[in-house]
């Protein structure tokens, strides 16, 4: 089998070392790099320009809900991504192939299941638990929001991100180094791509993407 580049996030390095082993056991000639946070995974990425694969844990500090796979599609669009989580909540993945992940796999799936879910997927396919509906309907509101959201800049994802946890302008600009002008301006972009009004409901928005609080959506 041709070699790959895979790189494994999640903030936990047990999980992080057994899914290595259980990949390289199955993969011959395959480079595997580990991140445990989103400035993590960016880094590894700016240095792999040839990743053939991103593994991501959908919690993680500094990210909650589905904003680390938002981020990583929009950052990095040609790159697939396939979230790992200990969520198993049908809304949840359905949730994560809306915003563009090629895969789905439950960490409480055997190894063999998950070494052929990453096969699959590096095969060009998206793959998800068998017994997965993602036919499922949404009600429209929602699917436009996910719409919305999708159009985000991969900076504007993260000052939502921040606008989240109820930080100022001035933090959030002194967090990302830049100017509380360039702020105001991702911040107008925002509300305008949601088609609200305020900060507040912006992150209102967010919330009923997520159904429930954003942490608990990647634990």
């Amino acid at each position: 089998m041709a070699a790959y580049s895979i790189i494994i996030v999640d903030d936990h390095p047990l999980f992080r070392d057994a899914l290595r082993q259980a990949l390289s056991d199955s993969f011959r000639d395959l480079n595997i790099s580990e991140a445990g946070s989103l400035d993590g995974i960016s880094g590894a990425l700016e240095q792999n320009s040839e990743t053939d694969l991103v593994l991501l844990d959908l919690a993680m500090p500094g990210v909650k809900g589905f904003s680390g796979l938002m981020y990583l599609r929009a950052q990095y669009p040609e790159i697939p991504v396939v979230v790992v989580s200990a969520n198993e909540d049908p809304f949840a993945i359905r949730r994560c192939i809306e915003f563009g992940a090629s895969g789905f796999i439950p960490k409480s799936l055997p190894v063999e299941t998950i070494r052929d879910a990453v096969r699959t997927v590096l095969e060009g396919d998206v793959w998800t638990p068998p017994d997965l509906d993602l036919g499922a309907e949404g009600d429209g509101e929602t699917a436009d929001l996910v719409a919305r959201l999708a159009t985000l800049t991969p900076q504007q994802v993260r000052v939502l991100m921040m606008l989240s946890e109820g930080l100022l302008n001035k933090q959030i600009a002194y967090k990302l180094n830049v100017s509380e002008a360039t702020i105001k301006a991702h911040v107008s972009a925002i509300l305008q791509k949601l088609g609200v009004d305020s900060r507040t409901q912006a992150v209102i928005a967010v919330g009923k993407i997520e159904g429930q609080d954003w942490q608990s959506a990647g634990d």
